[in-house]
């Protein structure tokens, strides 16, 4: 007799492993892969990347460029905040960060750039990245690719689309930034 309530209980308690359980640990493993892959690009080491971003194929020559572009452009982590669902397929990370091209421009303003990770049966299959840079940034982008077209045919070629030089591309565009501040 007094293994009945022990056997009901123990029935009762493998039911609360049904789906909300298997639910909880797939968006828990999902998160913790979000976190590696922002681990993985701030790391700078493009390997750990590649391998984060195995289900994504589509996206790594973009997160390369910019994960080369961000080593060369000095990014330094200032606030991450955890990664989180936004919706059933899509996670997001948002790293606030302090780089050159801020820095160039004298802004006061530190970026925060966002990674939105689509999630496809518990994968990671495609980044894309936000960011909410100042009006300063576009307003010298634009100026930069008119006033001096060679950044953008020389070292920025293949600007985010897997460019073969994305710390000498940033490097270049920290310099013309700091020329459109001075002309003003």
């Amino acid at each position: 007799m007094r293994k009945m309530p022990l056997t009901a209980f123990l029935v009762g308690l493998a039911g609360c492993a049904g789906p909300a359980a298997t639910t909880n640990v797939t968006q828990d493993r999902t998160l913790a892969a979000a976190e590696q892959v922002i681990d993985a690009f701030y790391a700078f080491d493009p390997r750990p990347l590649r391998t984060a971003l195995a289900d994504a194929p589509g996206a790594q020559p973009r997160l390369l460029f910019y994960q080369g572009w961000a080593q060369g452009g000095n990014y330094a982590v200032l606030k991450r905040r955890p990664c989180s669902f936004v919706s059933a397929d899509e996670v997001t990370c948002a790293i606030t960060v302090r780089d050159d091209l801020i820095v160039a421009l004298g802004t006061g303003y530190w970026v925060t750039d966002t990674f939105h990770l689509t999630i496809a049966d518990g994968r990671i299959v495609n980044v894309r990245t936000s960011s909410d840079d100042p009006p300063d940034f576009d307003a010298a982008l634009a100026w930069l690719q008119r006033e001096n077209p060679a950044v953008m045919a020389g070292p920025c070629q293949g600007f985010f689309a897997g460019g073969p030089t994305p710390q000498e591309c940033v490097r270049a565009v920290v310099a013309g930034f700091r020329a459109y501040r001075a002309r003003k």
